[in-house]
């Protein structure tokens, strides 16, 4: 990467891809919160789901910022993590929470999807 391309404003997929992992990441982070006061083995599946996704949203819109190389792999690696949460969160259609927090994943999942294809 050169100089002058890290100098360069982000490109809107890029911006759109962050936001869209940020905001995902702020919803995982409350269903957290909301799953700890249930339990049982299926709030642990989600338990799971949820940290991984919330982590890796985080970290994807860090390294999609700082341009980093690897940006197209952590993008691939992200994009599952949230399909794997909306459908954890989705067993539990019920919960307005997890409904909120599936929908999240799949609009970041399907941004991390296009910026794993695009060249960074």
């Amino acid at each position: 990467m050169t100089q002058q391309s890290a100098l360069a404003p982000l490109s809107k997929t890029m911006q759109e891809a962050i936001e869209a992992c940020m905001s995902c990441h702020a919803v995982c982070e409350e269903a957290m919160s909301a799953c700890m006061s249930g339990g049982g083995q299926a709030q642990m599946q989600i338990m799971r789901a949820l940290m991984d996704c919330s982590e890796l949203t985080r970290m994807c819109a860090d390294m999609v910022m700082r341009r980093s190389r690897m940006s197209a792999e952590m993008c691939a690696l992200c994009a599952k993590a949230c399909d794997m949460c909306a459908e954890a969160c989705r067993s539990m259609p019920d919960d307005p929470q997890l409904m909120r927090c599936a929908d999240a994943c799949s609009s970041a999942a399907e941004m991390c999807r296009s910026m794993a294809g695009a060249a960074m």
